[in-house]
């Protein structure tokens, strides 16, 4: 019986593709592969857009079939996804609200103002596009074995990898003792929100607190712990705004996890800008603007990752010159040294390396 190149044995497959090799150099197998399906590449990770989901008028849901190389991620996990947007290609990360054991993954973006990539994906991303992804990364997972009681604390698009964590929950059936107090501007803007009221139908150890910021006002510790009266019993997960998540921190410090779309003190320094070499374009770097932003709004590809500063999946090489850090103001690097272009901005002129 024919086996497509699909679904042959692994071993096999490795043969059949070896014994192409020899036929089709210079080209290899990989390249007449991927001209029949994008997702057969064994090289590059890709996805197909298969589905969109409405969520509110600024949010949407974007189901993603992975090719051969997805590895899973676990609940509370991001990705790093590149799209092309005329004509220049751009790398994000979003939060997967996916549950583990899905076969296809889905992120849920809510656009931003002057967000180039959120407003392709929410607006005007075809059914069908290739896509480029990451493998699955973050430590915002929770723990094995699960706390006998949690809190879930979001706002606005916070709730996407905590909704990944409680679909998991709701398919395994072993939703533990759990509130989700989750703040959105208006009912209209709550993510999620019709699926949250039924999984706290469905499950009676789920309790599922909705406000409304324009009319009770913003989330805070005391809030909380009005709303939560065993608040200090349960291990704290929290998603969302700086200022929400600084207040927590702040208030009850290492009982708080958070996951932060930004890392703590992220833009709160302009830098002075420049004009910077990356490879062989010369590119101008804005106050305040990351190196890697300017870069992909020239139309460079470069290597990322998190965007956060985290996962150091856009470390480049500096040249001359030097740059400074997007949190602390600190101005640094001599030759030779790795920076994170998603977390550094240009100080005058500099050279930087590229792929």
């Amino acid at each position: 019986m024919f086996r497509s190149a699909s679904t042959a044995h692994p071993s096999r497959r490795r043969r059949l593709l070896a014994a192409a090799g020899a036929l089709t150099t210079p080209l290899l197998p990989e390249d007449f592969l991927t001209l029949f399906d994008p997702l057969w590449s064994t090289t590059s990770l890709r996805g197909r857009v298969v589905a969109r989901r409405r969520e509110t008028p600024r949010a949407v849901s974007v189901t993603i079939e992975p090719g051969r190389q997805w590895a899973g991620h676990r609940a509370g996990q991001y990705v790093g996804v590149g799209i092309e947007v005329d004509g220049v290609r751009y790398r994000r990360s979003y939060s997967l609200s996916s549950p583990e054991d899905s076969g296809h993954l889905t992120i849920t973006v809510q656009e931003v103002p002057d967000g180039v990539v959120s407003t392709k994906l929410v607006r005007d991303l075809p059914i069908g596009t290739i896509v480029e992804l990451d493998r699955a990364a973050g430590e915002f997972t929770l723990p094995d074995p699960l706390p006998e009681k949690l809190l879930f604390v979001t706002a606005g698009s916070g709730i996407t990898p905590v909704m990944s964590m409680l679909r998991t929950l709701d398919r395994a059936g072993t939703m533990p003792d759990a509130v989700l107090v989750h703040s959105a501007r208006t009912p209209e803007d709550t993510i999620f929100g019709a699926e949250l009221a039924a999984l706290a139908a469905r499950h009676p150890s789920l309790r599922v607190v909705f406000r409304h910021s324009a009319v009770t006002g913003r989330l805070d510790p005391g809030t909380l712990d009005e709303t939560v009266p065993d608040r200090a019993d349960r291990a704290v997960y929290a998603c969302g705004p700086e200022g929400l998540l600084d207040a927590l921190t702040g208030c009850w410090g290492d009982d708080v996890v958070a996951e932060r779309f930004a890392p703590p003190g992220f833009g709160a320094v302009e830098g002075t800008g420049g004009t910077v070499e990356l490879g062989e374009d010369t590119v101008e770097v804005e106050p305040g603007q990351s190196l890697l932003d300017a870069g992909e709004a020239a139309g460079k590809l470069l290597p990322s990752g998190c965007r956060m500063g985290i996962c150091f999946g856009c470390v480049l090489p500096l040249r001359e010159g030097q740059v400074r850090d997007l949190r602390t103001g600190e101005l640094h690097g001599e030759p030779g040294d790795m920076v994170q272009t998603c977390i550094n901005s240009a100080c005058g002129p500099a050279r930087i390396d590229t792929p």
